[in-house]
């Protein structure tokens, strides 16, 4: 019983890093096929997918489509309860679920204005008034997820769920731009960061180069490190 999930390039495409997180951190056996997101043949990878037009995408082993990461969450979370998807308490489950949707719906000034990339951290980014209220909410949602869990480190329901893998990819856009978060938020972001599984991702990402850069800015740079 094998997964086929489809994804974008994965310097960039922070939805393809989450639909392939909720695989490979639970041990679900899949395999990724890639979708031109840059090289324009995107449509054309995914035509006979429709109605389903964006990454990532999941085929379950029957041969059904499911597009959107959250329907993607829940599907796989049903067909695999003995992998612990979800929180296994019921009012962490649901924070962790309503957190998800939250991210998978909102922040769209962060999204816009800070595309996730893997390569290096940006210096001197001007974080606008949008963004910042972004960042407020998200740590917002974060306390209260620890206040529901009692945790204060680590995972923010004390075992890694689905609500680390929906917010991976905010992690790598507040420290790709070095935006001012608290210090524990930093810390979260720095430990999901810091999963080898991350880690591998970021290595094949560093394997493809682009000319021209997507997403380049007129700034200083310094080297990924965390």
């Amino acid at each position: 019983m094998t997964y086929t999930l489809y994804i974008g390039d994965r310097m960039y495409s922070s939805w393809s890093l989450r639909g392939w997180l909720m695989l490979e951190k639970f041990s679900l056996p899949f395999e990724a096929r890639f979708v031109g997101l840059y090289s324009g043949t995107m449509a054309q990878d995914l035509a006979h997918l429709a109605p389903a037009r964006l990454v990532p995408t999941l085929v379950l082993p029957e041969g059904t489509v499911v597009a959107e990461t959250m329907a993607m969450a829940e599907t796989l979370a049903e067909r695999h309860p003995e992998a612990d998807l979800w929180p296994s308490d019921p009012a962490q489950r649901a924070t962790a679920r309503w957190l998800c949707a939250e991210m998978a719906a909102g922040f769209g000034a962060l999204r816009s204005q800070c595309s996730m990339q893997l390569s290096h951290i940006w210096q001197g980014f001007e974080v606008s008034e949008a963004v910042r209220k972004d960042l407020d909410r998200i740590e917002a949602l974060f306390a209260h997820a620890r206040k529901v869990s009692g945790t204060t480190s680590g995972p923010l329901f004390g075992r890694y769920s689905l609500a680390d893998v929906f917010y991976t990819p905010v992690a790598a856009r507040i420290i790709g731009y070095d935006l001012p978060v608290t210090e524990e938020t930093r810390a979260y972001c720095k430990d999901l960061l810091s999963d080898p599984a991350v880690l591998h991702w970021q290595e094949e990402a560093r394997k493809v180069t682009y000319d021209p850069e997507p997403y380049a800015l007129d700034l200083e740079r310094r080297p990924w490190a965390l």
